[in-house]
C-alpha cells in the first residue's frame, strides 16, 4: 500500500470522469463500472467485483442500508478525522489491473482500488479523475451507431436493482 504526502512531485494529466453506471456483464457475470470522461468522448470500463457493483449501484439509487457499508464507514472515519476526500485518480493500468489513489485533505495518497475509491467519491461528492495515459490505453469511444447501446445502458441502470449484482 501507497500511502504519504506529496508522493507524486510531478503531476500527470488527468481527465475528470463522471460514473454512468454498473452492470453485469454476460455471459460470465461479471461486474462493470463504466465512467466517461465529462469534457469528451472516451469511456473508461472498469471490471469489478459485486460486493463493490452493489456499493456502487446503492449510492447511485439513494438506497440507505440499515447499518454502513464499508465505504459508509470510510467516509465517516474521514469526516471524523477531518480529513476530507479532495478527490480520486485512476492512476494507471498495470497487467490489465487498473490502480487508484485517495487524495485526502492536504496531499496524502492513498492507494486504492478503483471500485473502491468510486463508491467513496459518489458518497462525499469527491470528483472521480483518471490519467490521460490509462484513458488512452483502455478508454474507448463508441461510434454514433452504438449510441444507442449506451442507451439501453442507461435504460438497464433504470431498472437495476442493487440486490441483481449479489453473488
Amino acid at each position: 500500500m501507497r500511502c504519504g504526502v506529496g508522493d507524486n512531485d510531478t503531476e500527470a494529466a488527468v481527465r475528470e470522469l463522471s460514473v454512468v453506471g454498473v452492470r453485469v456483464e454476460l455471459p460470465g457475470n461479471q461486474p462493470i463500472v463504466l465512467l466517461r470522461e465529462v469534457e469528451g468522448d472516451r469511456y473508461l470500463p472498469i471490471w469489478i467485483g459485486a460486493v463493490e457493483a452493489t456499493a456502487i449501484a446503492y449510492e447511485q439509487q439513494g438506497v440507505k442500508p440499515t447499518r454502513p457499508l464499508t465505504h459508509d464507514l470510510l467516509r465517516d472515519v474521514l469526516a471524523a478525522l477531518q480529513a476530507p476526500l479532495q478527490a480520486v485518480e485512476i492512476t494507471e493500468l498495470k497487467e490489465n489491473v487498473f490502480f487508484a489513489d485517495l487524495l485526502i485533505g492536504d496531499g496524502v495518497r492513498v492507494s486504492a482500488r478503483p471500485s473502491d475509491s468510486i463508491a467513496l467519491a459518489l458518497r462525499v461528492g469527491a470528483p472521480i479523475r483518471c490519467a490521460d495515459e490509462v484513458l488512452s490505453e483502455a478508454g474507448i469511444v463508441i461510434p454514433d451507431e452504438q449510441e444507442d447501446e449506451v442507451e439501453k445502458f442507461r435504460e438497464f441502470l433504470e431498472q437495476v436493482r442493487p440486490e441483481d449484482f449479489a453473488g
